[in-house]
């Protein structure tokens, strides 16, 4: 089976980015060190964990709660924000494959978003985890837009739309937006997709809108699923997702590597 589309969102957590490196003792041990504070790790630790059994996981503390996670495990140290989000990058990679089968779809003439579910951070959205884990990993360049309950961000020119504000990937609001704004540039939601690793929350509310969905299983499989295209790897895109647009003088329509949309 190939998908055909124009364009494609891409999950964060657990998709794009591999977080199995990342450990609480490290990031509050680290974090508590780049503080001037390496006596503090123990205690930080500790109310890191209490939060977790607050919310029920790390992903959802980090997505949904890091603002609260650093007033209450650093204390309210100004510095732990900035601090924090350096150190998080350590423990943090680029899924197997990635470069190459995003320079694919690229030359497809695919456009490209991320869609995260993350809530929270501290300062702009191009200062976030997920803004500078992309630059980090030199994969910004393939990217139209950072898309999340924060707003969606531009990134040729850092323009926020305020539109996204608020909604949630759970509950399909924010592909309600990425539908209404994709149809305004004439492109139909069945002429999209989207590509995550949770069923609740990539591939169920977006098939509802009519996206085309792809599970990625590089991290770990969640069960059935109801989704039209099931990877393992980044690198069976290559395979399975080609652009769906007419093409001119043998190249995509929408060949565009600049895209801002």
């Amino acid at each position: 089976m190939t998908l055909d589309v124009k364009w494609m969102g891409i999950d964060m957590g657990e998709c794009l980015m591999d977080v199995t490196p990342r450990r609480g003792h490290l990031l509050t041990g680290d974090t508590a060190k780049a503080l001037s504070r390496p006596e503090s790790s123990a205690s930080a630790y500790h109310r890191w964990r209490v939060l977790i059994e607050k919310y029920g996981s790390l992903p959802v503390v980090l997505e949904r709660h890091k603002i609260e996670l650093l007033g209450y495990v650093f204390d309210d140290d100004p510095a732990a924000g900035e601090v924090f989000l350096g150190v998080e990058q350590e423990y943090l990679a680029l899924a197997p494959g990635a470069h190459e089968a995003l320079s694919y779809l690229r030359e497809e003439g695919i456009e490209l978003s991320v869609v995260t579910a993350a809530r929270t951070s501290p300062g702009p959205m191009d200062d976030s985890c997920e803004f500078r884990f992309l630059e980090r990993h030199d994969v910004l360049k393939y990217f139209e837009a950072l898309v999340t309950p924060r707003g969606r961000m531009r990134i040729a020119d850092r323009a926020v739309d305020t539109r996204y504000e608020g909604t949630s990937k759970e509950d399909g609001t924010i592909y309600d937006v990425l539908a209404e704004d994709l149809n305004a540039r004439g492109i139909s939601p069945g002429e999209a997709a989207m590509m995550g690793d949770k069923e609740w929350a990539d591939i169920t509310p977006a098939k509802k809108r009519g996206f085309k969905t792809i599970l990625y299983t590089g991290y770990i499989y969640r069960g059935p699923t109801e989704a039209d295209m099931v990877i393992e790897r980044f690198s069976d895109l290559r395979d399975n997702v080609r652009y769906g647009g007419k093409a001119v003088g043998g190249r995509p329509a929408a060949n565009r590597m600049g895209a801002t949309g």
